[in-house]
């Protein structure tokens, strides 16, 4: 699913920074995707799926 439709980054690029590539934070993600950077509807979701997958490393670790 499409969460920046501006830029066109989809949530499985989001889980993917987040899952294999170690980023931790928006910041850096918008850093590596432009995402948030021209309308910013896509913030509130994209935060909702960094910190889901968080949550799925977390659960693999234990």
């Amino acid at each position: 699913m499409y969460v920046c439709l501006c830029h066109g980054i989809s949530d499985k690029k989001i889980k993917k920074l987040v899952i294999e590539e170690g980023v931790q934070d928006m910041r850096t993600i918008r850093k590596c995707t432009s995402l948030g950077s021209q309308c910013g509807k896509c913030v509130k979701q994209a935060k909702e799926i960094v910190y889901e997958s968080q949550q799925q490393l977390f659960k693999q670790a234990c």
